[in-house]
């Protein structure tokens, strides 16, 4: 199973490290340390508290964006059918869910917990300004 430190956790979940450290210094997200004394948090453990984090909806923050087209964060869910499967990835607040068939999945590798980039080409962008 994949472990990220505490700086590629915070990445993966939109805040600073300070922040990641906090949360897990509070017990709000589950670490170890590694031979060399880094704090890791395990994927399955960081997938299943993005998921959580993005239930509880977000501060409320002024955001200027035009949302850019690649998305990292983390693999929150695999369903395989036996052609097609689906993939959800929480990249901060930000859940998304890619179609795409199985042997994609297989021959990425991809599993829960493992940090992966979702990609989005559309023709329709949506601009907001709040």
């Amino acid at each position: 199973m994949q472990a990220y430190t505490i700086g590629q956790a915070a990445r993966l979940l939109g805040v600073s490290p300070d922040t990641a450290r906090r949360w897990a210094d509070a017990g709000r997200v589950a670490t170890h340390r590694d031979e060399g004394g880094r704090r890791l948090v395990d994927g399955k453990d960081l997938a299943a508290f993005s998921v959580e984090l993005a239930k509880g909806g977000g501060e409320d923050e002024v955001s200027y964006t035009s949302v850019r087209n690649a998305f990292p964060g983390i693999v929150t869910a695999i369903k395989l059918g036996d052609v097609a499967a689906q993939v959800e990835i929480q990249a901060g607040p930000h859940r998304l869910v890619s179609l795409l068939t199985r042997e994609a999945v297989e021959e990425l590798g991809l599993e829960v917990g493992m940090e992966a980039t979702a990609r989005v080409k559309s023709t329709n962008v949506h601009i907001d300004r709040v």
